[in-house]
């Protein structure tokens, strides 16, 4: 995390993206600190056509992984928070939309195994339903 914003280091692709933003997209800046990380706005989805992914947390860290039952007809609607207290990983099936896991701490690495061809199909829930999903980071009650 730098200030408002989470981004992710995705090894497999040799890329660094924001994965999301912890207060209003349109205010959040990596130059200030947003007044609550309990909450995550994200952008996008994915999910990978020729393989799975596996991601167990290095240090045993908690975290939560946005996922969502394979199908083209996807609506921001399907996809569930799942809270991981670090304690195990998680593996995602090919077709699964998920989004890269969305850590409690401000840096997390994670063991991840992916397929060799990275295929991936998304979905822009900006450009595609006009709203960002709203991830809940805390543990349920």
């Amino acid at each position: 995390r730098v200030g408002g914003c989470l981004y992710a280091v995705n090894h497999a692709v040799k890329r660094r993206y924001i994965t999301g933003w912890y207060e209003d997209p349109a205010v959040a800046h990596d130059e200030r600190e947003p007044e609550s990380t309990d909450t995550l706005y994200t952008h996008e989805a994915n999910y990978h056509p020729d393989g799975g992914q596996i991601f167990f947390p290095r240090d045993g860290e908690p975290f939560v992984a946005l996922l969502a039952k394979p199908g083209d007809d996807i609506r921001p609607e399907d996809f569930v928070a799942f809270y991981f207290d670090g304690s195990f990983g998680v593996q995602i099936f090919p077709n699964v939309w998920h989004q890269p896991l969305f850590p409690q701490s401000d840096v997390m690495v994670f063991n991840n195994k992916q397929g060799r061809v990275h295929a991936c199909v998304s979905v822009d829930f900006i450009g595609e339903f006009k709203t960002y999903l709203a991830v809940p980071l805390e543990p349920p009650a």
